[in-house]
């Protein structure tokens, strides 16, 4: 508690460029970005494989390398290609991270709707893009939305590798407070992680409560 309150308590974390506001914004940015383009990438990769059929060796090996992919080697890979005169040698490994989540529950989602729901869809006369839009969408969107959700957790714990490159975020309480032996930056740096984290994961629990039908979830708590 002592090293909490020293961190917590010191002005000069509350301002300036390497206070808490400013790590907090560099470590959305970060996140929001890289959670935007993996959701632009695999989010309508998910969707086509799932509503067609074509294409599960995608998610095969998407799923594969996300358990395979190491996180510090990606980031050491990049910088050394790119250097550090840019943000993309972190948001290139993060984006590689995110994806294979979003991609592996859209696809799972959309496969697992009711067969017989995809055939009343198509007996009334909607087309595919029509069915998976106003159908199949609806009723895989808590797949969907875990997904992100948990790309979204993954990203936002793991951007502290960031400071790494010599990039903002809030990992940078953390390493500069290993490399001065500044514990209650770390601790507290630590802390600022996880609950923001938590407030990630909170946002999307709420969101899915707005966004998912009654009847769908409804559907889900009788499974």
């Amino acid at each position: 508690m002592t090293w909490l309150s020293d961190f917590f308590g010191d002005p000069a974390n509350w301002s300036g460029p390497g206070g808490i506001p400013m790590r907090l914004l560099e470590h959305l940015e970060f996140s929001a970005l890289a959670l935007l383009l993996a959701t632009l990438i695999a989010l309508p990769l998910g969707l086509l494989i799932g509503h067609t059929g074509r294409g599960g060796l995608i998610v095969v090996v998407s799923a594969n390398l996300s358990r395979a992919l190491p996180t510090l080697g990606l980031l050491v890979m990049f910088v050394l290609l790119l250097g550090t005169a840019s943000i993309w040698p972190v948001i290139i490994p993060l984006v590689l991270l995110s994806v294979p989540p979003i991609l592996v529950n859209t696809f799972e989602g959309i496969r697992g709707v009711d067969p017989e729901l995809r055939d009343a869809a198509y007996g009334m006369g909607l087309r595919g893009g029509q069915v998976l839009l106003r159908v199949l969408v609806p009723v895989a969107l808590p797949l969907i939305l875990l997904g992100l959700r948990l790309s979204a957790i993954q990203v936002v714990a793991t951007t502290t590798v960031a400071a790494y490159t010599g990039l903002g975020g809030l990992g940078r309480f953390v390493i500069d407070g290993f490399a001065t032996k500044d514990y209650a930056s770390v601790v507290g740096g630590s802390l600022l992680i996880v609950l923001f984290a938590l407030v990630v994961q909170l946002g999307f629990t709420l969101a899915q409560r707005v966004t998912v039908s009654p009847g769908v979830s409804r559907r889900l708590k009788t499974r």
